[in-house]
């Protein structure tokens, strides 16, 4: 989604990393370029006019430290104002989700149809459930959660949650089309407390376009839940649309947060600069992917380097920490260790890792733009396809096959291809891979790190690999 205005941002950063001082005609210049990309990502107006007057105000009046060059001390005024557009001025914890009160702690969602609340819904619990929340940079541990629709009007919206909710493994609690909206939620709250659930989420209807009936009904809701959290959750693909329905419940609700969707797909990204200026709330979430697990809590800073281009280091670390199995890959470097093969079985389990980590796109997206960019290329943007060709041909082996590879010779090469559904080529080159890592195994074996590197370096063809050739 930010692809556009991080290329084009990174562009004016290049430029201005060039100048040997800052003065007011190529501030002024630098602030122009910035402008364009920012109106070009679809950020409104407003936002656009005030954000660029409080940059100028703090570039002219910067102090440059001696280690920096007036460039990078304008590249830092950028990223410090973006940071605070985004949410960064509200402090530390304003991203958070509070939980701070009496369970079960309820938590209303609100938004338009088709913004994907329903899902959210499901996202949020299963993020909840698995002990994701956080309280002043500490984990509190994982909830017991239930979720409760109170769309009497969407056709199989009720059935809809109750299949997110048994896909994510949290309670759903019944709710039926005949019933008003307050008689569900009186119900649900009454649930949550005799099996003293600790987070309660009620979905609420949406419609096409804002109305009143909407407002009043929803308004209705808040008054009998008195939820701790009122997120507004809206879909980044709706662009200036986005920001005049914030501006609408945010004048009919108390909102909390906003949660941002379908940020993985193209919309140009104005969204998530425009809509925490125009309702004052953090955005406290985003949606990365479809998956039910693709929903990360947002973070301004980290958001801020990723449109600059600089990548977010910290959540790509944080996701590969949550998601890779420590025991299997302590196993696998004790086997290299003691002197056992590297076998295909190990290579599976090493893709199936690779898999845990998420979806390629959103892990690329986290890398700087340079890598990320030559990544995209290396992988011929075809990384999650070659990822379950590979997985299928492993899968049409044997165990004894996987354990002992020098046992594949051509019929069983031409069997494996037939149940893989791929041409035998590519099981060879799979093959070929595959020895090529476990060289690399041996050499850290024998070497360590240096002998490894080495190996690297002299395997045919990396050169052509751009930044990551010798």
């Amino acid at each position: 989604m930010l692809e556009n205005l991080t290329q084009r941002l990174s562009r004016v950063v290049k430029t201005i990393r060039g100048e040997a001082r800052l003065t007011e005609a190529n501030t002024q210049e630098m602030l122009r370029e910035v402008r364009l990309a920012l109106l070009e990502a679809d950020v409104s107006l407003p936002v656009v006019r005030d954000f660029l007057a409080k940059v100028k105000e703090k570039a002219l009046g910067e102090e440059v430290a001696g280690s920096l060059s007036p460039g990078q001390a304008l590249v830092g005024v950028v990223h410090r104002e973006l940071t605070a557009l985004m949410g960064g001025d509200l402090g530390p914890d304003a991203s958070e989700l509070s939980l701070a009160t009496q369970p079960p702690a309820i938590i209303l969602m609100a938004g338009l149809q088709g913004a994907g609340k329903t899902t959210t819904t499901g996202k949020l619990a299963r993020w909840l459930s698995e002990g994701g929340h956080v309280q002043h940079g500490r984990k509190t541990g994982k909830k017991k959660v239930a979720v409760v629709s109170a769309d009497v009007y969407r056709p199989a919206a009720i059935e809809q949650l109750k299949t997110v909710a048994q896909q994510v493994g949290v309670e759903w609690i019944p709710s039926d089309p005949s019933q008003k909206p307050e008689d569900i939620a009186r119900g649900a709250v009454d649930f949550a407390k005799r099996h003293h659930l600790d987070v309660l989420i009620v979905d609420t209807a949406g419609r096409l376009g804002i109305d009143e009936a909407m407002m009043r009904e929803i308004r209705a809701l808040h008054d009998l839940l008195k939820p701790i959290e009122t997120l507004f959750v809206v879909d980044a693909m709706q662009g200036q649309d986005a920001v005049n329905t914030a501006k609408a419940f945010g004048d009919a609700l108390p909102l909390t947060g906003v949660v941002l969707t379908k940020i993985d797909g193209d919309a140009r990204g104005g969204a998530a600069l425009s809509v925490r200026h125009i309702t004052g709330k953090p955005l406290k979430f985003v949606g990365v992917s479809e998956k039910l697990d693709g929903l990360e809590p947002f973070h301004p800073e980290r958001m801020a380097q990723r449109v600059l281009g600089m990548g977010d280091i910290v959540s790509l670390v944080e996701q590969a920490q949550k998601n890779i199995d420590i025991a299997e890959a302590e196993k696998l470097a004790a086997k290299i260790k003691s002197g056992d093969k590297f076998d295909l079985n190990d290579f599976r389990d090493q893709l199936a890792q690779v898999k845990k980590m998420g979806d390629m796109t959103s892990l690329l997206n986290k890398l700087p733009a340079q890598f990320a960019q030559a990544a995209g290329q290396i992988q011929g943007g075809q990384a999650e396809k070659q990822l379950r060709r590979t997985e299928g041909i492993l899968n049409s082996m044997t165990p004894l096959e996987r354990a002992k590879p020098e046992l594949l010779k051509a019929t069983r090469k031409r069997r494996i291809a037939v149940g893989a559904g791929v041409p035998v080529q590519e099981v060879n080159r799979m093959l070929a891979q595959f020895e090529q890592m476990r060289g690399m195994m041996k050499q850290m074996k024998k070497g360590g790190m240096a002998k490894m590197m080495r190996a690297m370096g002299g395997i045919k063809g990396m050169g052509k690999m751009g930044p990551f050739g010798r």
